[in-house]
């Protein structure tokens, strides 16, 4: 019998905030919602950005996209080093410690030594040197954190990447916003039947990561120990499993570029789907907002420049660092951002047998390739291919008429002037082909940027607020929709647009990835998702599951209730609850671990029975 991914539970973190309780999803259009509704995210918000008192201003010029601020570093004075070379027709002496000469003394250095500690090199030949230099950045727009959060001080982080510190947050965040103790989905599920997967595309590229890692011999320091394998793309997961959730079960980290949350999502929906899995982690982790990354954007022609924007803007004055990204209108380039974003999967039985929450659930998730390229980060046709089949398949699940007038599109959306034309050509024309009129088209990068990794989550968990909350974000950091956009048979939405949730069924959740990385996920309404369950386990059993959700919701809530109020108990497990090989009870038949009340079996069926 089929087995349903049921989205139970999400967390994480973006420059709108919090995503738990839909705070992220309100922070963008706050200025659509009624005031209690608002009033409780801009408390969210004060108590993530430390602030003693709500500032509804500071609160809204602090978060989103804007210029980058230099708790991350400052963008108008990076350390560089301007290469040159000294000279003498009779040669030069100079003075320098005994402790500062390399290890391999040139061939045409004399070294004397002046006392115990200093010595005079003469040197014949011209001597090439580094001089500290700075640089201004030319890009200064970024989707950041809001100002005055640092998940770093949250728990000890022991210098850990900051990609990392967002992970041990966002996912902390989802299971402690579950509602359920973890314990309990622990005793209800044998530990090899639940899986992780996460990742980041990049890797940790900050000084505590790789960065510091090949920087440090050209900076005459030395590589941590800790540099190299807190690095890896893999550790997203890795932390989960070891300082979170303390998992045992299935891992991976797959990557697919700015499509790489869709990837992991696909492998979480599988392993359910099998029957093998019945909870998954599924998640990403990114935070690209380092110089050396900017400028490896910028130089690509892929970041929007404060001079291009001013260009657009019309004006040499100080840049608009807020409308940098501008999905689907006059555009230069995207906005990179930091971010991370975790969904919790339940198979649909063990979803009403503890009472979860029913967020929705994922239809299914495509990935295709784009053949032969001109270019490796150039568009290709294999988003047309994952777009077409999303929407065949909730065609035959949900019927034409659903399709066509009950479902909208979370766009990639980048605001580069190439998105903007090959994005809005895919969807216009399978619009067309499926006989959309007027297809409603959203995108979010207008509001938080670009997060590599995570962008797909962000739009699922945006998603999850619409159908909370009714509105749909508009793209208002433009005005009017360029004029080689295809827009024949879609409705951009400049404005938020209300909607009645229960007659949104679905929701086409697109990515691009460089690479040719496609990816395009339909996700289920809680309506859609409720009505599927009926019809499978029968009104008795969602009428059980209404009546154990009391509970859980109250949980949710209070779960709420305390981080608006300042308490931030992040799930950081280091050292605690290791079990050694010792510890474990062995037979033919299992495998028991202490503290997991379902044994591991060993009792594996032939999946090749009819070849034996």
């Amino acid at each position: 019998m089929s087995r349903l991914p049921v989205i139970v539970g999400f967390g994480g973190i973006n420059p709108a905030g919090r995503t738990s309780a839909h705070h992220a999803y309100k922070r963008m259009v706050i200025d659509q919602l009624d005031s209690k509704k608002a009033d409780s995210t801009y408390q969210s918000l004060a108590a993530l950005m430390n602030m003693t008192a709500v500032d509804k201003d500071a609160i809204l010029s602090q978060t989103l996209i804007r210029r980058i601020e230099k708790n991350l570093f400052d963008p108008s004075a990076i350390r560089t080093n301007k290469t040159a070379q000294l000279s003498n027709n009779d040669g030069f002496s100079f003075k320098l410690k005994k402790s500062q000469l390399p290890g391999q003394i040139p061939a045409d250095w004399h070294v004397t030594n002046l006392d115990d500690s200093s010595v005079i090199v003469t040197s014949s030949l011209p001597l090439d040197i580094l001089f500290p230099d700075y640089r201004a950045s030319r890009v200064n727009s970024a989707g950041q954190l809001p100002t005055g959060f640092d998940p770093g001080s949250l728990y000890q982080s022991r210098n850990h990447p900051r990609g990392l510190q967002l992970t041990v947050y966002a996912a902390s965040d989802a299971i402690n916003s579950l509602g359920i103790d973890w314990d309990t989905v622990r005793q209800k599920v044998p530990g090899d039947q639940i899986s992780v997967y996460a990742s980041s595309a990049m890797g940790q590229l900050d000084t505590n990561g790789a960065g510091g890692m090949l920087q440090a011999s050209l900076l005459g320091k030395r590589v941590s120990s800790k540099n190299c394998p807190l690095s890896l793309a893999e550790m997203t997961a890795d932390f989960v499993n070891a300082y979170v959730l303390g998992s045992v079960g299935a891992t991976g980290a797959n990557v697919g570029a700015c499509a790489t949350f869709l990837y992991n999502l696909r492998q979480g929906i599988q392993d359910i789907r099998s029957g093998r899995f019945r909870a998954v982690m599924v998640g990403a982790s990114e935070a690209p907002i380092t110089p050396e990354v900017i400028e490896g954007y910028r130089t690509m022609g892929a970041l929007a420049e404060d001079d291009a924007l001013n260009k657009l803007d019309g004006h040499t004055g100080p840049t608009d660092n807020t409308r940098a990204c501008r999905p689907f209108s006059e555009n230069c380039g995207f906005t990179l951002s930091e971010a991370s974003q975790f969904v919790i999967l339940f198979d649909d039985e063990l979803a009403l047998e503890l009472g979860a929450n029913i967020y929705g659930s994922v239809g299914d998730v495509f990935i295709n390739a784009d053949g032969f390229k001109k270019s490796i980060p150039g568009p290709g046709i294999g988003n047309y291919v994952t777009m077409g089949k999303s929407m065949g398949m909730v065609r035959s699940l949900l019927g034409e008429e659903a399709l066509r007038n009950r479902t909208y599109v979370q766009a990639h959306g980048t605001s580069t002037p190439q998105n903007r034309v090959t994005e809005s050509h895919i969807i216009n024309e399978l619009a067309k082909t499926f006989r959309i009129g007027h297809w409603p088209v959203a995108a979010i990068k207008a509001y938080i940027g670009h997060s590599l990794a995570t962008a797909s989550g962000d739009q699922i968990a945006n998603s999850l607020g619409v159908w909370a909350h009714g509105i749909i974000p508009g793209i208002k950091t433009v005005d009017h929709i360029a004029e080689d956009v295809h827009a024949s048979n879609l409705e951009f939405l400049l404005k938020h647009k209300e909607i009645d949730p229960t007659k949104m069924d679905a929701v086409f959740i697109n990515s691009k990835g460089f690479g040719g990385n496609n990816a395009t996920a339909s996700i289920l309404s809680p309506t859609i998702t409720a009505q599927m369950l009926e019809k499978k386990h029968g009104k008795n059993a969602l009428t059980r599951h209404q009546k154990l959700n009391e509970t859980v919701v109250e949980n949710t809530h209070q779960y709420d209730v305390e981080t608006i109020a300042g308490k931030n108990e992040l799930i950081y497990k280091f050292g605690l609850g290791v079990i050694e090989g010792e510890e474990l009870e062995l037979s033919e038949a299992s495998i028991s671990i202490p503290g997991h009340s379902q044994k591991i079996s060993l009792e594996v069926e032939n999946p090749y029975d009819d070849m034996i």
